[in-house]
């Protein structure tokens, strides 16, 4: 039998292989509704690399570059010309910056006999493909470390691979790689690593907006570790230093969005051709990306409450409704634990548990190292490790052991319970009440799609015993597999689809 992790992986790229044919055969069954994806208008920068670059029109060039579809078409443009106009920085640049390199790159080659904009697509497609694959492998571990429980973790990634908003982690999307980097860091996070945890979300934000958010998990983190500090341990020193710690780690997370606000800032105010200023250039906070979402879009509080926009809240009425059971399940669940057990031992437990999590971490980099200096150094290297472990595990897992038997009784009954969740739900509870009030609410679909508590829940769901849990369970099926089949053809036909 395979290991959880590697069947994880493979059902990841079923999947993709999966949507990724059902796409492909819609679009041969199906007439697209909208065929202005096929328009190839010239750069409007001579320099641009599809300006030099010889582009054939065969009916294969033409086929590729008609799958980016919707926003799809918005995240190729840049990547082929730039950013030309305002509206186009709503795309933020890690995807248009990752498939411009492949193309240019591994995929070059292909360039001549496809043209540079199929070639973009391609790479796109492959690029978010891959990506998805990874993000899932990163969810299972993601899920092993907060729920404590392999076979809950397991169910919930396969959820995860089959999530009603598939077809957008295998198109033109930046879904995918928000996934890959969001999820990848809090794993990191939650085991200790801390500096490829802060790289990985600050890249995140470069993929979406929202990925700026995820700095309140370091925020979390601090609280819980100078709490500790300064009850526990009665260290202020300490306090202070874990706090300025994870301002710096937050700062540097929001670093890449605000820094392409500036280059847009740059580009149309500073730099821009016309001759009047555009009204966000002269805000005393001069944010592009609020302004375009807002004159664009038209996206803003309660601005979407419309008696004709009623298809759209119930197309996406599965998922606000998942997400609102999950945090509900998960607040009553945390309501629980505080009751039975004072926060003062839940917070002592999660830091000790990370710091075990994090000197296994440097233990294994050490005992890796060490073992390639050389056969000469082999034993030493051995003994020493053997010191520090004994010593190291002494004083770091006493206080954690001690609290872990005293709550044993807790978690015998509830796997799922730990204040970990908490930033979760924080953040679930955030982005539902933002997709339902602020955005386009058909958006929640894939808004919601990364967070990792609406398929905790429902592998919660599918677990329990119950009839009236085994039919809701039946109910959740129906909803992912309708939303797949739709998704592959509705959205691959420019159809609207969330």
């Amino acid at each position: 039998m395979a290991p959880p992790l590697a069947g994880v992986v493979r059902l990841a790229a079923a999947s993709r292989v999966l949507v990724l044919a059902l796409s492909l055969l819609t679009r041969l069954l199906f007439r697209p509704y909208d065929t202005s994806a096929s328009l190839h208008p010239p750069c409007l920068s001579p320099s641009a690399p599809s300006s030099s670059s010889s582009a054939p029109s065969t009916n294969l060039s033409a086929a590729i570059s008609s799958l980016a579809v919707w926003d799809g078409v918005h995240f190729a443009r840049p990547a082929e010309c730039g950013y030309e106009y305002e509206q186009s920085y709503a795309f933020l640049p890690l995807l248009p910056a990752s498939i411009a390199l492949l193309a240019r790159s591994l995929f070059a080659p292909l360039v001549p006999v496809l043209g540079y904009r199929a070639v973009l697509v391609l790479s796109g497609h492959v690029l978010n493909n891959v990506a998805f694959v990874a993000a899932a492998a990163y969810f299972y571990r993601l899920s092993v470390l907060i729920l404590k429980d392999r076979k809950a973790a397991y169910r919930a990634s396969v959820l995860f691979c089959f999530n009603p908003a598939s077809v957008f982690y295998s198109s033109l999307y930046s879904e995918s790689l928000y996934a890959l980097f969001s999820l990848g860091g809090l794993f990191y996070l939650f085991s200790g690593a801390n500096t490829v945890a802060v790289i990985m979300l600050a890249i995140s934000g470069s993929a979406r907006s929202n990925g700026a958010l995820n700095a309140g998990y370091f925020c979390f983190q601090a609280l819980l570790r100078a709490y500790d500090a300064a009850v526990n341990k009665k260290r202020p020193l300490l306090v202070v230093q874990t706090l300025v710690a994870a301002a710096l780690r937050s700062i540097f997370i929001f670093l890449p969005f605000f820094a392409f606000q500036a280059y847009g800032y740059l580009n149309i105010c500073v730099h821009g051709s016309s001759e009047e200023l555009r009204p966000w250039c002269k805000a005393k906070v001069p944010l592009l990306y609020g302004f375009i979402q807002s004159h664009y879009w038209g996206v803003g509080f309660l601005r979407y409450f419309q008696v004709k926009q009623l298809p759209n809240f119930l197309l996406a009425s599965p998922t606000l409704s998942l997400a609102l059971y999950a945090i509900i399940h998960y607040t009553k669940i945390l309501h629980q634990l505080f009751q039975t057990t004072s926060i003062q031992r839940h917070i002592t437990i999660a830091v000790e548990e990370r710091s075990i999590e994090s000197y296994k971490k440097s233990d294994y980099m050490t005992v890796s190292s060490e073992l390639s200096a050389g056969p000469t150094n082999k034993a030493y290297g051995n003994s020493n490790v053997k010191q520090r472990k004994s010593v190291a595990m002494e004083t770091v897992s006493a206080t954690f052991h001690d609290a872990m038997s005293a709550n044993q009784n807790i978690k015998e009954k509830q796997h799922e319970g730990s204040i970990l969740l908490l930033p979760f739900i924080l953040h679930l509870t955030f982005m539902t009440f933002t997709a339902f009030f602020v955005m386009h609410v058909q958006v929640s679909t894939r808004f919601l799609s990364a967070g990792p508590p609406i398929y905790w829940a429902a592998a919660h769901i599918f677990a329990s015993p119950n009839c009236t849990s085994k039919r809701w369970g039946y109910l959740i099926c129906v909803y992912f597999i309708a939303y797949i089949l739709l998704g592959s053809l509705l959205f691959s036909n420019f159809y609207p689809f969330t």
